[in-house]
């Protein structure tokens, strides 16, 4: 199955589980014929929605079988076999869920496309509600106290809760990842599926200038001596700009720039306080609040063919002189005997 299909189907089936199309979503999953661990994922979780038991558990088989380390994958089959009173197994998952989380107290699945983020304390909560569906209320109480002494976000009162609701022995609902919360393609991979025009329309165009022979989408322009300076339709106060201080990438888009560099502007800044420069060759995104003011010239006498920010200089206005041609050297004269 190519790629492109797969994304196509998984994204088509992202989007009906965004307006609660349970049953639309898995006969999109049902087509994809090479399924993923992601997308077999998914699929559980929407016959979770349609109260398919058996069918959800089967997914999450075959999930756990593309990706044996996905910790997520085990804390849900866990939950859904304590539902259907597989109380063994379910312990054994949420062993395995711990295992798999490598003594990290969270794992973040956004970079995966899952907007989930699993606790470890998580994982012992539903240890501790598969003791209580067992009986065996004092264990339950001892996972309980364990999972209160680990540090962990989103935990809120829940344990202390749940502690009270064993001591009454009263049982507790397994924890779920939330219907809604699905893997989901990448945007940049989804938005290379949309077709694209990548020529552009025919446009005439014609050059004031003599002997004009350049074939492209804009008239030849004259070049000045110095340095070159892009233009930006909309952007009116492009210039060169120098880095008060080093800056490390913090979001998409932006450059990692030591201090002191030297990049160029595209005009101000725009949301977030973020202005567009080029630097090294690469385009980018940097806060505007870490640019200086700075003139670029060039010392006379001095040659100089690129700028600090790597954007190379135009050519010169005088072509290279021809070269003299060497004359050659005349042969040495011939001695001639005169035979007696």
């Amino acid at each position: 199955m190519l790629y492109t299909e797969l994304l196509r189907l998984w994204h088509e089936a992202v989007q009906a589980v965004d307006t609660k199309d349970w049953q639309g979503a898995l006969s999109k999953l049902e087509q994809i014929s090479e399924p993923t661990s992601h997308t077999l994922f998914n699929a559980a979780s929407a016959h979770l929605v349609l109260g398919q038991l058996d069918l959800a558990l089967k997914a999450l088989d075959l999930t756990i079988a593309k990706d044996e380390r996905l910790a997520v994958g085990f804390f849900q089959r866990a939950a859904v076999m304590m539902q259907i009173d597989r109380l063994e197994e379910a312990l054994s998952d949420c062993i395995w869920a711990q295992k798999h989380m490598r003594g990290n107290m969270v794992i973040d699945y956004r970079q995966l496309g899952l907007r989930f983020k699993l606790y470890s304390w998580q994982v012992l909560y539903n240890a501790a509600a598969v003791y209580c569906r067992m009986g065996q209320w004092e264990q339950a109480r001892e996972v309980l106290l364990s999972a209160s002494q680990e540090r962990g976000g989103g935990r809120g009162g829940n344990i202390e809760v749940a502690l009270d609701s064993v001591l009454k022995e009263e049982v507790l609902a397994p924890l779920l990842v939330p219907e809604d919360v699905v893997f989901r393609p990448r945007k940049q991979d989804v938005e290379q599926l949309q077709q694209r025009d990548f020529l552009g329309k025919a446009k005439v165009i014609s050059s004031v200038i003599p002997n004009d022979d350049f074939g492209g989408f804009e008239p030849l322009r004259l070049q000045k001596p110095g340095f070159y300076e892009p233009k930006v339709d909309g952007a009116q106060d492009s210039r060169y700009m120098r880095m008060r201080m080093p800056y490390m990438a913090r979001g998409p888009g932006q450059l990692t720039i030591p201090g002191g560099a030297m990049v160029f502007l595209f005009g101000e800044e725009g949301r977030d306080g973020l202005a567009t420069v080029i630097y090294d060759g690469q385009k980018g995104l940097l806060p505007m609040s870490l640019l200086d003011p700075t003139d670029v010239k060039i010392p006379k006498g001095k040659k100089e063919n690129r700028v600090p920010s790597g954007i190379p200089l135009p050519p010169g206005l005088k072509p290279p002189s021809r070269p003299q041609a060497q004359p050659s050297l005349a042969a040495p004269p011939r001695e001639h005997h005169q035979c007696d």
